[in-house]
């Protein structure tokens, strides 16, 4: 896994994109940038495996390179599900396809190199939104919800992670102090993360939790629930009904 050394200079030369060059260290930045990635794909898969039945057809919406149903399809051997990658990102799904076949999981991992917020979702049971919704511009964001509770049958899951804000000032200022001692305990630096957050300035742009529930509610699903927090990060699951 190569390192992630993109910010090292502290030179921002374009905003944050999901180019060759972040394909290319993307899971090294996600272990280091994202809190308990690994403990939230758990949480994942033990209600995925409540809410679901056998067989059951995921997709994950902006799969990046894969990691998310790799390691779900090693946790779920016995559910049988077909697992159905997409992304707008050639680079991203060709380490995720790459990856996929080392791990000798091609027989249950596709991916597809699609939009997501206008890509058929056949056969869908669950959709997962990985880190996803906080790169949609914000305007359109509840028709996107809203299409995802439209392509499930009663019953579908949807899982969405996001990293939040909190409308409560003085702590957002706390919660973002204490995300950005987490980053430097993963070796980043003062001016590493600097870059990085100027460079996702206009590309990442995060809602409330309040907010993103209220996404989910609007489209449709009438059960929401918070299943991870850690400070600005959620983890939530919506279940249409029945």
């Amino acid at each position: 896994m190569a390192e992630d050394t993109l910010y090292s200079t502290g030179t921002v030369e374009e905003d944050f994109s999901f180019n060759d060059r972040v394909a290319e260290v993307f899971d090294d930045m996600l272990a280091r940038s994202i809190p308990y990635y690994r403990t939230v794909i758990e949480g994942m898969a033990q209600l995925l495996a409540c809410r679901l039945p056998a067989g059951s057809t995921l997709y994950d919406l902006g799969c990046a390179t894969g990691t998310t149903l790799l390691e779900l399809s090693r946790q779920l051997p016995a559910m049988d599900f077909q697992y159905i990658g997409i992304d707008n990102a050639s680079a991203m799904l060709d380490k995720a396809r790459s990856k996929s076949a080392m791990y000798g999981k091609t027989a249950v991992l596709e991916f597809r190199q699609d939009d997501i917020t206008c890509c058929a979702l056949p056969a869908a049971n669950g959709i997962i939104c990985n880190y996803t919704l906080q790169f949609l511009r914000p305007l359109t964001r509840q028709a996107f919800v809203r299409r995802l509770f439209e392509a499930l049958p009663a019953g579908g899951v949807v899982i969405l992670s996001e990293k939040t804000i909190s409308h409560a000032g003085r702590l957002n200022r706390d919660f973002i102090d204490i995300y950005h001692g987490f980053k430097k305990k993963q070796g980043y630096s003062e001016l590493e993360i600097a870059a990085k957050r100027e460079a996702l300035e206009n590309v990442l742009i995060p809602f409330s939790l309040q907010e993103n529930i209220a996404l989910l509610q609007e489209a449709g699903f009438d059960e929401v629930e918070t299943f991870f927090k850690w400070f600005n990060f959620t983890a939530l699951i919506a279940l249409k009904g029945l």
